[in-house]
């Protein structure tokens, strides 16, 4: 009775999506054009206090910082508002039948919406600090799209638990904050003693975040062979989010009738 063929399920997310990015708007009065102003405002405070307050840094710090910013941020919030997604919909659940994966991909779906509109302030920002487009941009497209699916992975397989184990929420929140210190945002893998860098770089977020400094600061990936070696060193992150992407829709799917019985 509740079986959908895919472009329904597809064009269901989609609708989804395009009417939460629309209530999310009209919480505000400026609506999506707060999309560009903030990011702009983020970028603007981290500038003043770390290249003109603190004069922190070599001259490259901020555009340095700026990169590992939007790029974990993107991370956390897809993280976490996929883990709440299910648990926020339980009521309408109950009203009728949806497909439960819908909701944590949904929030994914928004957050890299939003990711696009940041992302494109930070290039307008490295292009007026100096860092001009080089070959190695061809490699965006790959990095954008493993990070997209790392997030939906984590998204996927906590917006399954959550509502089981709703303490889990504040185990998850300290972990993105250790992961936000440890994942390079403030300092470059190569500052670590090189005993440890090999641990250093097993968190996905870190070698993410490393590689989209490299394309974007230095022209990594400019040549065939740097491009091929790159994504086959960022291989197994796609082994990673593919793997946790399966766990999470098994666990949507064996869960599918919980949910709506549980307590919110």
């Amino acid at each position: 009775m509740h079986k959908r063929t895919k472009s329904q399920y597809l064009s269901l997310v989609l609708y989804k999506t395009y009417a939460e990015l629309r209530a999310e708007s009209a919480r505000t009065y400026v609506g999506f054009v707060w999309w560009i102003t903030e990011p702009v405002i983020n970028m603007a405070i981290y500038y003043l206090v770390f290249a003109v307050f603190l004069a922190r840094g070599t001259e490259d710090f901020v555009p340095f910082l700026l990169i590992g910013l939007v790029s974990f941020k993107w991370f956390s919030v897809s993280v976490m508002m996929g883990a709440n997604s299910i648990r926020a919909n339980i009521p309408l659940m109950r009203q009728a039948y949806l497909p439960k994966s819908l909701f944590p991909i949904v929030s994914t779906l928004m957050n890299f919406v939003k990711f696009t509109v940041s992302f494109a302030v930070l290039l307008i920002f490295l292009w007026l600090y100096g860092f001009e487009p080089t070959g190695g941009y061809a490699l965006l497209p790959a990095l954008i799209l493993l990070q997209f699916l790392l997030g939906l992975g984590c998204a996927l397989v906590f917006a399954a638990i959550v509502p089981l184990l709703p303490d889990l929420v504040v185990v998850l929140e300290n972990v993105i904050r250790l992961m936000f210190f440890l994942s390079g945002i403030f300092f470059a893998g190569d500052r670590i003693p090189e005993e440890y860098r090999f641990y250093f770089y097993l968190n996905p977020v870190a070698q993410l975040i490393t590689s989209y400094r490299d394309v974007l600061m230095h022209g990594a990936g400019s040549t065939p062979d740097e491009f091929v070696l790159m994504l086959g060193q960022l291989g197994w992150i796609a082994g990673i989010a593919i793997a946790l992407m399966a766990i999470g829709l098994l666990l949507l799917r064996k869960l599918d009738r919980v949910y709506p019985r549980l307590v919110t």
